[in-house]
């Protein structure tokens, strides 16, 4: 797989308390025209809804031009997709691409329209082919610099928290340890230190997602979410500490998984009182017909976009 791509997986990998900052029954802030003529928020009721962007292709903005019919945001969390984790040769760095990089070096138009709608906006970091992942720290002073560094580009651009991916790692290339079973608890225990009130979420997929389903409920409560990496197919993740409220069952891929197949994911969401419904892949211009279908499963409501 490309590591800026991420396409369904044939088989699934065996499947901690900061308050979240989105309620699984989302709302939506006001607009700043709303809030200086004094009225009411538009709300809705239902799943918080994760919006990732391939930043390499598209632009993050647009995660703001959806909105429901009731005036509330279709979507509450928008992630930037992807930072990578590389190795300097002696340990694991944080580092952007050129085109990630722009994104937060655009925050007035990319990052802050959407924080003022009451979009959250996260970054996404992952491997990037040279050994260093979130599941091989060897020690926990190791993560906790690697969280150190995580925090300080949080802080330095505004950014609402981190989403925690391993793929693309290539484990033991370079020299670099294998994956161990402290490593991800380590790496979320000291985000949680660094970052109190930040959203910390995991893509549930690699030997860190192993290492989870088998932790301490102490580590899994410290994360806000957590949803399943497979796209087009339903399965919640296992993490003690996690309860059902911060979980999606459901993954869609906007531009590969049938608009059906999502809008069945949607529907078995909202009957089964999972708090999150994750969607990847939110391209450019109006996909509103396809986003629509999707929350008049989940709030009852159109979507439009402007």
């Amino acid at each position: 797989m490309k590591k800026s791509m991420k396409f369904g997986i044939v088989a699934a990998i065996a499947a901690m308390v900061a308050a979240p900052l989105v309620p699984s029954a989302a709302t939506a802030a006001p607009t700043a025209a709303a809030a200086a003529a004094g009225t009411a928020a538009a709300t809705k009721s239902g799943p918080t809804s994760i919006a990732y962007v391939e930043v390499n292709n598209d632009q993050l903005a647009n995660v703001g031009r959806y909105t429901l019919s009731g005036g509330a945001n279709a979507f509450d969390v928008a992630i930037i997709f992807a930072a990578n984790i590389n190795w300097n040769g002696s340990k694991a760095v944080l580092v952007n691409n050129d085109k990630v990089q722009a994104t937060l070096d655009n925050a007035a138009t990319q990052i802050k329209p959407l924080q003022a709608k009451g979009i959250k906006v996260s970054l996404s970091v992952l491997g990037n082919h040279q050994g260093a992942g979130i599941a091989n720290f060897p020690t926990q002073a190791a993560a906790s610099d690697f969280a150190s560094q995580i925090a300080a580009t949080v802080s330095k651009y505004g950014l609402d928290g981190v989403d925690l991916d391993d793929e693309y790692s290539d484990y033991g290339a370079n020299g670099t340890p294998q994956p161990n079973q402290q490593s991800i608890g380590w790496l979320i225990t000291a985000l949680r230190a660094q970052m109190p009130g930040k959203l910390i979420s995991f893509y549930d997929i690699g030997p860190a997602s192993s290492s989870l389903s088998s932790s301490s409920s102490t580590v899994g409560s410290k994360l806000d979410y957590a949803w399943n990496p497979y796209y087009g197919t339903y399965s919640a993740p296992s993490i003690p500490g996690l309860g059902k409220d911060r979980l999606s069952a459901a993954a869609v891929d906007i531009q590969n998984t049938s608009q059906s197949t999502a809008v069945s994911l949607a529907q078995r969401t909202k009957a089964d009182g999972y708090g999150v419904f994750m969607t990847y892949n939110l391209p450019g211009g109006d996909k509103s017909a396809y986003v629509s279908a999707l929350t008049q499963k989940l709030y009852g409501q159109a979507a439009t976009y402007r």
